[in-house]
């Protein structure tokens, strides 16, 4: 855990951008599969992590912002729990780690609501994106769990997302140590783009690698030699030669924070003359975003310089033509890069989503786009020291939209299709990397991570457990 006078500090920084009334945080409850004592490896509730530290089920964290109080809601351990899990903490030693003193059981928390409630005070929460957090808070606070978006409070997911979006050095360092994990889970994945592995091979291989050195994956593991499909998590397919990898993986620490890092592959280590094409492409356009995204200026611009060297590039290629600001400002160069370049990361992989992409992604300068493409972009604001984002571009041949695309004749000023298709069994490329907005510019964080086309030919033709 992080010190506790942090917590308690950032409790107070909560009191100083609220007004009045409760701020009411619910943790998470454990979370079944297949029968009530079969449950998911449990992940607290980010929020509560932020504020009250305790990775553990069953709590809820009170910030009485008039009395300037905290409160722990939570059970003390029974002799069953002590008999299947061994001996647990105290609810007074759990509160001590994080510097609240007043600890009271979970069964005096609906009185604690009522009587605040009854007595016209305000209680601050923020939208449950859980079914079984939805229900607790609609029974605890008497609302139906279909209004619970409408009642929930505005000022405080903006008071959240004003101190959660800017790191602190102790959560930059949290950050890099789960990179670092990430760094020898996709380096093993190199090293394994063999032909005739299965891809669950390399999965469980960097699954337990999280599970070795973090808490885990921060994600499901995407991991697929059909690289054009974006969240691919079937792993059932067999590396051939000719193919490349596309591995989207990270990790989280026990206190939630996590990497995001994702690297390309070709099957067997050595790129062939067409994957190497557009490798060097996606990759000049991650270089550019490390060169240009630095305080003040727009993610969405950073996002358009990225499209730009992808557009350029293929048009070098022949597979786009025409002028590149044009095509881009068009959306035609959407065809291979349908996503938004990046999104910010802490302790969620997608930081602070769970408010709303457009309340962190987004404000008053700025608002989404509906163009394919550029609107999926989650992150567009103005960017300051302390934001961490990634920078995530690629690009994909999908055969489905390509063929729909050229039958619309759409954007055939810009595209030629008849290249375009000689492609459709190429896959999809993407290489992504956690930066930090610094004073004057952007760090990438973490260990370098093999990146260029000799880099990663290189890790790819060691061996596993090759420490050199």
């Amino acid at each position: 855990m992080l010190k506790s006078q942090i917590y308690s500090n950032r409790r107070k920084a909560l009191r100083e951008l609220m007004g009045n009334g409760i701020v009411f945080f619910p943790g998470n409850a454990e979370a079944p599969m297949n029968y009530p004592a079969n449950t998911y490896h449990f992940r607290q509730d980010s929020n509560f992590l932020y504020f009250f530290g305790l990775n553990q089920a069953d709590l809820a964290g009170i910030i009485d912002l008039d009395k300037g109080t905290d409160i722990l809601f939570g059970d003390e351990p029974s002799m069953d729990d002590i008999i299947w899990m061994g001996p647990q903490p105290s609810m007074k030693n759990r509160a001590s780690l994080i510097n609240v003193s007043d600890t009271r059981s979970l069964s005096q928390l609906a009185t604690y609501l009522s009587d605040a409630i009854h007595a016209g005070r305000k209680i601050h929460f923020v939208p449950p994106y859980r079914a079984d957090t939805a229900q607790w808070i609609s029974i605890l606070l008497g609302i139906k769990p279909m209004f619970l978006k409408v009642y929930s409070s505005l000022e405080l997911m903006k008071a959240i997302v004003q101190l959660r979006e800017i790191k602190k050095a102790e959560e930059i360092e949290e950050i890099e140590k789960m990179i670092s994990v990430a760094s020898l889970m996709h380096t093993t994945a190199m090293r394994m783009a063999k032909p005739g592995i299965i891809e669950r091979q390399i999965f469980g291989k960097m699954e337990g690698i999280a599970f070795e050195y973090a808490n885990g994956t921060s994600f499901p593991t995407i991991l697929s030699i059909n690289g054009q499909t974006l969240h691919n998590h079937y792993h059932g397919n067999v590396l051939t030669e000719g193919r490349l990898i596309v591995s989207d993986a990270g990790c989280e620490s026990e206190d939630g924070y996590c990497s995001d890092i994702t690297r390309s592959t070709p099957v067997g280590g050595k790129f062939n003359s067409r994957q190497k094409e557009i490798y060097e492409i996606v990759l000049n356009a991650n270089l550019k975003v490390i060169e240009t995204a630095k305080p003040n200026v727009f993610y969405r611009d950073v996002h358009w310089e990225a499209s730009r060297i992808i557009a350029a590039g293929l048009r070098d290629l022949g597979l786009m033509k025409g002028d590149v600001d044009e095509a881009v400002m068009a959306g035609a160069h959407a065809l291979f890069f349908p996503h938004g370049l990046g999104h910010q990361m802490g302790l969620d992989v997608h930081d602070l989503e769970g408010l709303g992409e457009d309340l962190v992604g987004y404000d008053a300068e700025i608002s989404r786009s509906t163009q394919f493409g550029l609107g999926s972009l989650r992150m567009a604001k103005r960017l300051r020291p302390g934001h961490v984002v990634t920078d995530e571009p690629g690009i994909y041949f999908i055969p489905a939209l390509i063929q729909q695309w050229k039958a619309q004749n759409k954007f055939d000023q810009f595209i030629d299709y008849q290249k375009v298709e000689t492609y459709l069994d190429f896959g999809g490329i993407r290489i992504e990397d956690d930066i930090l907005i610094t004073n004057n510019g952007c760090r990438v964080l973490g260990p370098g991570i093999p990146k260029t086309v000799k880099e990663v030919e290189e890790e790819a033709a060691k061996s596993i457990g090759d420490s050199k």
